[in-house]
């Protein structure tokens, strides 16, 4: 389990441009544990996403006790980045390369006031299973252009919608969907019930489907299956 080293002479842009079209083919299955929390087995590895303690926005629900290669957070905030899993916990931005993955963290600002409040979140992609992933699962700083660049068009985007004080709202993540043009939308961080539970400063999914508008919306429940090719989308696959 090594970080992966840059490529001689060349810079982010040129490793990510060198990464395989994903590791291993045959798609993915997706689980999802409410929250941000996500569970992508596919390609021979398992990645989980955003693992969280019982707090604030995620008080109430089962925390995510699995077994994975690797766990992204966004963060190390309780919420969004505790080490309740079996897996290796990465919170900070870098090149890794574990088993057949090889992940990239970019660093975001983590609130709306260049990270003054929450510091830096990351971002993350990786290929797994014949299909791109970016994880934008906690972040509700603007993206720079290069950003943009490095992220390309994801097959599979995970972003926060809820809004508040540190993930995006409905129509910040809406624009973002526009941008990166992904072909499927897993919607995260936002209130699923009537009421959010206390010390939640979100809301529901509402405000980022009427922003965006027009995309075909589906509900898988808890497991969610994906094989490519994909067709062009946006899909919005809203997961129990």
């Amino acid at each position: 389990m090594l970080r992966a080293p840059l490529l001689p002479g060349c810079g982010l842009a040129a490793l990510l441009l060198a990464l395989p079209a994903g590791a291993g083919g045959g798609g993915v299955t997706i689980t999802s544990y409410g929250h941000s929390a996500l569970l992508i087995n596919g390609g021979g590895s398992s990645v989980l996403v955003n693992p969280f303690k019982a707090v604030a926005c995620a008080a109430g629900l089962p925390e995510p006790r699995v077994r994975a290669d690797v766990a992204l957070a966004s963060s190390r905030l309780r919420d969004e980045g505790a080490p309740v899993a079996t897996a290796r916990l990465l919170a900070d931005p870098g090149s890794f390369r574990i088993g057949g993955l090889r992940l990239e963290g970019l660093a975001v600002p983590h609130d709306r006031v260049d990270g003054r409040r929450f510091g830096s979140a990351v971002v993350w992609r990786w290929s797994q299973g014949g299909l791109e992933f970016a994880h934008l699962g906690g972040v509700a700083g603007a993206l720079k252009p290069e950003d943009k660049v490095l992220l390309g068009r994801p097959d599979v985007l995970i972003v926060g919608v809820g809004g508040g004080a540190k993930v995006y709202d409905g129509a910040e993540a809406a624009a973002l969907v526009r941008e990166l043009r992904p072909r499927v939308v897993i919607p995260v961080q936002y209130v699923r019930g009537e009421k959010a539970p206390k010390d939640c400063d979100q809301s529901g999914i509402q405000p980022f489907l009427t922003a965006l508008g027009g995309s075909t919306v589906k509900r898988p429940g808890a497991t969610l299956s994906l094989v490519g090719p994909l067709p062009e989308g946006p899909v919005v696959q809203l997961m129990r």
